[in-house]
């Protein structure tokens, strides 16, 4: 375990121990000094993280809340790391996921929080990790991340959990997309939420069909209904029994590097100079990746 605090050893230290102890104050305020860049925490200790994508809309916040009330109710201890779009004006998250679980958030048993996807491409910023480290750290025994939805960059989720949940509504039309940007192969448990409306098990029945053309053993394809609280211990046991798939280790680590180089491009301050000098023309598309090049070749040497 390594830790670095721009907050200072000593309040690091003590907002740890805080937050190991069950104060959720500290651990808030941990989580903030993570997402601003000023600390960072390694533990590789085993962590149960479940990534929760798909398109808006087809209920993910409400089948979480309903995960969570199963978990909390079997002894867990349950954290959501809500990723959101981020507000072109404050820089904020804006759907605010934790309105549609405010039943769950409640006592000691849950922790909800709401992130700013800080316009990182796929919507999933490398801090995430350290956060979902510290959280299994403090004793979160089931930690959630749901992502803003699906889509080619939605991918990247792969590399900060072990399991993965794609979410599904009937006839959205969007399953044919998630094929085509790799999510459905990628995957552990597929779920058509809302089933108690016309149309999900022909939904459900596509995806089977479509799994089935692949040479991989088949995905459990699942129905549910947040709402009506239908198939939901089905999932848990689902989830519960799940053996992370060793094979995608490669993946993880290629999605971890290449968000931590994203960040690294982002966060630098000459990375905004060559966007403005490509878009009024001074400088070509070559020239400005010839100049992302040479700028991280200085800092290596």
């Amino acid at each position: 375990m390594k830790l670095w605090g721009g907050i200072g050893l000593m309040s690091s230290d003590e907002l740890l121990k805080g937050a190991k102890s069950g104060n959720r104050r500290s651990l808030s305020k941990l989580l903030s000094e993570i997402e601003r860049g000023n600390f960072i925490f390694e533990d590789h200790s085993k962590v149960w993280a479940l990534g929760v994508t798909g398109p808006p809309g087809v209920g993910k916040s409400t089948l979480i809340g309903k995960l969570i009330d199963r978990w909390t109710n079997s002894g867990e201890k349950v954290a959501v790391l809500a990723v959101d779009p981020t507000s072109p004006i404050s820089g904020g998250a804006i759907l605010g996921d934790r309105l549609r679980m405010i039943n769950s958030d409640v006592g000691d048993s849950v922790f909800v929080r709401s992130l700013a996807t800080k316009n990182y491409p796929g919507g999933i910023f490398p801090k995430i990790s350290d956060m979902i480290n510290v959280l299994s750290y403090c004793g979160w025994s089931r930690i959630i991340i749901e992502t803003v939805g699906s889509g080619q960059s939605e991918i990247g989720i792969t590399a900060f959990a072990d399991r993965i949940l794609l979410v599904d509504g009937p006839d959205r039309g969007d399953i044919i997309q998630a094929e085509k940007a790799g999510i459905m192969e990628m995957a552990d448990v597929i779920v058509v939420n809302k089933s108690d409306l016309p149309r999900s098990k022909a939904t459900a029945n596509l995806i089977i069909e479509s799994l089935s053309l692949g040479s991989k053993d088949l995905i459990p394809v699942l129905l549910t209904s947040a709402s009506e609280n239908s198939g939901i211990d089905e999932l848990v046991n689902c989830l519960e029994s799940l053996v992370p798939d060793q094979s995608r280790k490669s993946l993880r680590i290629r999605q971890i590097l290449l968000s931590h180089w994203t960040s690294l491009v982002i966060s630098n301050p000459r990375f905004e100079k060559i966007i403005k000098d490509a878009s009024n023309g001074s400088k070509s598309i070559s020239e400005s990746i010839s100049l992302l090049t040479e700028l991280f070749e200085k800092e290596e040497n």
